[in-house]
């Protein structure tokens, strides 16, 4: 009798799009929309509207063999 109970949810999981969206919501979907709210409200927490930010990296953090840049010259186009 169980063995035919989960025969049936199987199937119906493998072959019915709005069950396996329900189980994958139920399972999956709920997490996520936690997290998601949860990196909002933390990025959001640090200043005002207007406001910039400078994000720096540690020294060492980028050891590429690249200093510095080369200047482009550009003519501005109105």
């Amino acid at each position: 009798m169980i063995f035919k109970f989960l025969f049936v949810l199987l199937l119906l999981i493998a072959f019915v799009p709005p069950v396996r969206r329900f189980f994958f919501w139920l399972l999956v979907g709920r997490q996520i929309a936690k997290e998601q709210r949860k990196a909002n409200e933390q990025f959001n927490r640090g200043g005002r509207e207007g406001e910039t930010r400078v994000y720096t990296t540690t020294p060492g953090a980028n050891d590429s063999k690249l200093k510095g840049g080369e200047y482009v010259d550009y003519d501005e186009v109105k």
